[in-house]
């Protein structure tokens, strides 16, 4: 038994596909975590969607911001662009059941000396706060308020974190962490930056090489960071290789921290 860890898939399927042959991947007696963005830009978000749904308990997700913009977008509270690709999941006569099993995803998974999460984590957060503000967000999507939490998130004020937030705010400056964070300042302040982390605007730095931040006692997997590429330290494994940008999708052992990859030049994002 074996359990692996792969970066945002993006609607790449055949990619995918590819890399569980890499792994001779066996639903039977491995397991996958998926570090979010299953979802959009991508060819294939539909076939994607359900064949993770299909493998059951073989499989754990954690949710990125594509994937909540799929939802947002069923829900009619965010805008198709040309760029998406996330019609065949509007339109398949089993939408209703995907989209509904997507919003009941988490945030986080937490296992042993592992967390995964989509993006990053504020420097100030420990795991097991940041564990709790996730589990917030999770119960709101998951329970009859989703449409107000979407609409507040892809329309509300994004305000950066503060212990003190409550309702909306809160929920949505959690959101934004654990599915957007790539730089902060060493107080916690996001930007908006995606390029290359030697680029990053003056006094921001990657989340993960704050000093001193409370998060740094456990590996934390996740994607998000394209520009960023595969990344690995003692406490970090960042999985976003650019498949979607038709680079690579990569997979890494958990155990042993093996690095398995596909390439992938034919599943190119749109413009």
């Amino acid at each position: 038994m074996a359990t692996y860890a792969i970066g945002d898939i993006q609607g790449c399927f055949d990619p995918f596909r590819r890399l569980l042959d890499r792994i001779s991947f066996d639903p039977q007696a491995d397991r996958l975590w998926l570090a979010g963005d299953l979802v959009n830009r991508g060819p294939d978000s539909l076939a994607l969607l359900r064949f993770v749904r299909s493998l059951g308990d073989a499989i754990c997700i954690v949710l990125g911001n594509h994937d909540l913009f799929l939802l947002a977008a069923a829900e009619g509270v965010a805008t198709v662009r040309h760029k998406d690709t996330i019609h065949n999941v509007l339109e398949a006569e089993d939408r209703g059941e995907l989209l509904a099993w997507l919003r009941r995803q988490p945030f986080h998974h937490r296992e042993g000396s592992f967390l995964m999460i989509h993006a990053g984590l504020l420097p100030q957060w420990t795991i097991d706060e940041s564990v709790g503000f996730a589990r917030e967000v999770e119960a709101v999507l998951a329970g009859p308020d989703y449409r107000t939490f979407l609409h507040s998130l892809f329309h509300g004020p994004a305000p950066q974190w503060d212990p003190s937030l409550t309702g909306p705010e809160r929920l949505v400056s959690i959101a934004r962490v654990l599915t957007k964070l790539r730089t902060c300042t060493p107080t916690g302040e996001m930007s908006g930056f995606s390029g290359p982390p030697e680029q990053a605007p003056a006094g921001y730095f990657p989340w993960f090489r704050i000093p001193n931040r409370k998060n740094a006692d456990a590996t934390v997997i996740c994607g998000h960071w394209a520009a960023l590429g595969l990344h690995t330290e003692p406490n970090l494994l960042a999985i976003d290789s650019g498949c979607v940008w038709g680079r690579q999708l990569t997979a890494i052992r958990l155990k042993d921290r093996q690095v398995f990859q596909v390439d992938c030049a034919d599943a190119v994002r749109r413009t």
